[in-house]
């Protein structure tokens, strides 16, 4: 079965679909705030991420990514 560009009919598999790719985009989205301060030499305690990686809310990780290429330490990054 080709399923290069099956589009989904039940609205269960849509909704589904659409929030893996919601929790993909935030798993990447936090994985790219932990990549720039490790890339900046800043140590991350676990408490914060912890709280980069569970976060869901693509607005927030987008504004946390930008934040940590100009902070100087990761407690800054939630303030």
């Amino acid at each position: 079965m080709n399923v290069v560009g099956y589009e989904w009919q039940s609205e269960f598999a849509k909704t589904h679909r659409g929030e893996g790719r919601a929790e993909g985009r935030a798993e990447g989205e936090a994985k790219a705030v932990l990549l720039v301060l490790g890339a900046r030499g800043i140590t991350v305690p676990n408490e914060i991420r912890e709280r980069v990686t569970n976060c869901t809310d693509i607005d927030q990780l987008e504004r946390w990514v930008q934040r940590a290429a100009v902070i100087d330490k990761a407690e800054d990054l939630l303030e």
